[in-house]
């Protein structure tokens, strides 16, 4: 279907532009914007060649009824009446040691709603975001975070160079405070309960079912905006308006 990504773009600016003029405002009606055209590039923008979910269904096999399947899709949506399925856990080595890193894969039409909704959210929340957070945003990378430090501290001729990591970030996310953060822009109803519905999916690892109050499964779509939107509130905007003011010469990024 021609002109999907025209559409989308057009759509997306005008998000933008609203939420550049007004950061405090929140976002009531996004969802209807979830069309099938939205859908069409939604899908377009959705790896094919990823492992199956929980329901085995590849991208390939997705594809030969695709306008049906989406319009399908798009039934649900709106109806209200899409289920969030359970993400298939897989636990990949993470180089040291023995330790692994789980990863969850949802299913492959979970992956075009994760889409859809992450190209609605982006526009807001990349004019909220700090310039120093580089992770997991559109047009960023690790090694343009790692020119940045190096540029800063030259710039400082010397200095501290504090790193973090923060252990089992993604299995940990509270979910009840994560909700209210989002809610600060967006209160679209619609939105806010697939949200939900993804943080309360659960997980099926080895056959067996299970449930968290707490964390978002690392290698879903949504999952890393989420983790943006997190950090936001609890790291960047502490360390900007707190902490920043009463140091000297402080930069921060992640």
């Amino acid at each position: 279907m021609p002109g999907n990504l025209g559409i989308v773009s057009t759509i997306q600016q005008r998000i933008a532009e609203l939420a550049q003029r007004s950061p405090d405002f929140s976002f009531f009606s996004l969802a209807h914007y979830i069309d099938i055209n939205w859908l069409m590039e939604a899908y377009s923008r959705t790896r094919k060649d990823g492992s199956a979910g929980i329901d085995n269904v590849t991208g390939k096999e997705y594809a030969e009824k695709l306008y049906e399947n989406l319009q399908n899709l798009l039934s649900r949506l709106k109806s209200g009446t899409y289920k969030a399925p359970p993400v298939k856990r897989k636990h990949i080595p993470k180089g040291t040691g023995g330790e692994t890193r789980p990863i969850g894969i949802p299913t492959f039409e979970d992956k075009i709603v994760q889409r859809a909704v992450v190209m609605l959210l982006e526009p807001i929340y990349e004019h909220d975001f700090y310039d120093g957070s580089f992770g997991f945003r559109p047009g960023r990378s690790a090694h343009q975070a790692l020119r940045e430090v190096w540029k800063t501290t030259m710039d400082m001729s010397g200095g501290w160079v504090l790193e973090v990591d923060i252990r089992k970030f993604f299995d940990t996310l509270d979910h009840k405070h994560l909700q209210e953060f989002v809610s600060r822009r967006v209160r679209d109803g619609v939105l806010r309960r697939l949200i939900g519905k993804w943080l309360n999916a659960g997980v099926m690892d080895g056959g067996e079912l299970s449930f968290s109050e707490a964390g978002s499964p690392q290698g879903g779509v949504i999952s890393p905006l989420l983790a943006n939107v997190y950090l936001h509130y609890v790291l960047d905007k502490w360390f900007e308006q707190q902490v920043k003011p009463l140091m000297r010469c402080a930069r921060h990024g992640r």
